[in-house]
């Protein structure tokens, strides 16, 4: 699959905001720890997701029903759903200036509908590459790479799941809303989108 940047602009990628808020004082202080033990930007980006995967729990799986949407809050609260915990890693990885897109997947949920998965690319080598730090479970193993897709899921298109092209600099609109809106996790499986 060829992923589509959604503006042409690199820079925009790089850029902080509201939710990918990597001049906060957290986000900084966290890169820079992460930083100092890196040789390169290649190990940096591992060590970011390899944090973000690892010592955030994602909230389904801690149960956890507080709803993270913010990069910072995140980190300081360390929970969020794979939306959130995309955020955060974009957040990381656009401190120490490596550019992050935000992506989606349409996948089926237990219920027998479709959830909306997020994940980032990073851009390396004049190429982007999708990376998946929702956290692994048992059935779950994906990895940092850029040799190759390591992600959660592989989206089967004859149960109605796919994988967008589309690279984001910026949350989509209606996955930020949910996550905005939502008092706590219960209510946001309610209203998370389930396609783009």
């Amino acid at each position: 699959m060829e992923l589509i940047q959604n503006t042409a602009d690199l820079s925009a990628y790089l850029a902080a905001d509201e939710v990918i808020d990597h001049h906060h004082p957290l986000v900084r202080e966290t890169a820079a720890r992460l930083a100092a033990d890196a040789a390169d930007s290649y190990e940096y980006a591992r060590a970011a997701y390899e944090f973000v995967r690892d010592t955030i729990p994602h909230s389904a799986d801690s149960g956890d029903p507080r709803v993270t949407w913010r990069a910072s809050d995140v980190l300081a609260l360390g929970t969020g759903i794979c939306h959130a915990k995309s955020h955060a890693l974009a957040a990381l990885l656009r401190a120490e200036d490596i550019p992050t897109a935000l992506c989606y997947q349409r996948l089926t949920d237990d219920a027998g509908g479709h959830l909306l998965h997020g994940l980032v690319a990073v851009r390396f080598h004049g190429a982007w590459h999708r990376q998946d730090p929702r956290g692994n479970k048992p059935g779950v193993d994906a990895r940092f790479s850029l040799t190759g897709e390591r992600l959660a899921w592989v989206p089967d298109p004859a149960a109605g799941e796919t994988d967008y092209p589309g690279l984001y600099a910026a949350p989509h609109p209606a996955v930020l809303t949910a996550l905005r809106t939502a008092p706590d996790r219960p209510h946001l499986w309610k209203t998370l989108p389930s396609s783009l």
